[in-house]
């Protein structure tokens, strides 16, 4: 089937609620896995394998696994945050390679909206077994002071500016108006943005993203499986993962794990960033799709703040659409964890099954990408190419 495809995402799912106060971590994470299994046209019978990272309730995997009754015979439970589930379809093409399972279930769920959290202006709760803490956590550092940081190094390197950065959250807004899930569906202005409150200098709330529960879930599958399935085949044919951390202060705040997991997979699939038609960029804040857009090579380092600016971001309107669905800064970010939607979305475009306002024309090639942690600390990046056939 596909020119490098060892596996092929077959099912996607994205649960529409935005406060889940009725349902259980658990079922959410089965009406996820129902909803990919009943889009790909299988059944829990036929998953061998299930993924899941630290959202999962209980002893993850073995706990899922029993809930939803799954008689699986690989288990991957991998936790990088954010950028998990990216690597789950990684680790899925491996394990469907290696002959552990055929058909790849992926699960994430969260309810941090229902249990009140507030993702970004809440403090780090130390933990006593990192052995960052002893350096860090005195400074009671708060994740969006961390970004924050991010931001002002940019600035400060590259004379990155503010609305340049609100050029993204304007972006997402202009798509989230045609999602009717969105938590976010008003189009913005860069003035909108620039204007409303600080939150960590240079940060403003609109250059946060939502907090918002729900999840979503996707089925990973051989090629033999893809061929049977009634479904247009995305073919997973590039993936990438890299770690990133501070190195006690040694390391540029303003580049990212994507500089090391975007070339890996740019070079696995035989393309470069000029071949690709559509890209989900991991966005908890403004400043880490402007960072991540340059470590993936879409622009030179310190470029990024001309690159997004004027609309070039926008679907029909810019060189790179992103974020169709208005990614986490607008639509959702389902427990604090948005590299799953990133790729639900990418899978919508490859279809042909995003909203048609925003629908990529002949989108045959895009990009997931997924940051998992804290820019300026320490972070896990996962990069994905897919490929419509």
């Amino acid at each position: 089937m596909g020119r490098h495809a060892r596996a092929y995402i077959a099912g996607a799912y994205e649960h529409p609620i935005r406060k889940a106060t009725d349902q259980s971590l658990a079922q959410l994470h089965a009406e996820c896995a129902a909803g990919a299994l009943k889009d790909a046209g299988l059944t829990r019978d036929d998953v061998d394998g299930y993924f899941c990272a630290g959202d999962a309730p209980g002893w993850g995997g073995v706990t899922m696994a029993e809930y939803m009754g799954l008689n699986v015979r690989h288990i991957d439970s991998t936790d990088t945050g954010g950028s998990s589930y990216l690597s789950h379809v990684a680790h899925a093409l491996e394990a469907i390679a290696a002959g552990h399972c055929t058909v790849a279930l992926i699960t994430l769920a969260g309810r941090p909206r229902a249990d009140g959290m507030m993702v970004g202006t809440s403090s780090l709760a130390p933990d006593q077994s990192d052995p960052s803490a002893a350096f860090e956590y005195p400074f009671g550092p708060l994740i969006v002071n961390l970004y924050g940081m991010t931001a002002m190094r940019h600035m400060h390197e590259f004379g990155t500016t503010r609305e340049q950065l609100a050029w993204i959250k304007v972006a997402a807004s202009q798509h989230a108006q045609h999602n009717p899930n969105a938590m976010l569906k008003k189009p913005v202005t860069v003035e909108d943005v620039v204007n409303s409150p600080i939150i960590a200098d240079p940060l403003h709330r609109l250059d946060c993203c939502v907090i918002s529960d729900g999840g979503g879930a996707l089925i990973v599958t051989s090629p033999e499986v893809a061929k049977s399935l009634n479904r247009p085949p995305v073919a997973v044919i590039g993936t990438g993962e890299a770690p990133h951390y501070s190195s006690n202060g040694l390391a540029d705040l303003t580049v990212s794990g994507a500089a090391r997991s975007g070339p890996a997979a740019f070079a696995e699939a035989g393309v470069t960033p000029k071949d690709i038609k559509y890209a989900s960029i991991y966005d908890s804040f403004t400043i880490t799709v402007l960072v991540t857009l340059e470590d993936l090579g879409f622009c030179e380092k310190g470029k990024g703040g001309a690159f997004v600016q004027d609309g070039n971001l926008i679907s029909g309107v810019g060189n790179l659409p992103f974020n169709t669905d208005g990614g986490g800064l607008c639509n959702n970010h389902p427990g604090n964890r948005g590299g799953m939607t990133k790729i639900i979305e990418a899978v919508r475009q490859l279809r042909g099954e995003a909203h048609p306002k925003v629908q990529v024309p002949n989108c045959n090639l895009a990009l997931a990408h997924g940051t998992g942690g804290r820019l300026a600390t320490r972070h896990g990046s996962a990069t994905l190419i897919l490929e419509r056939e």
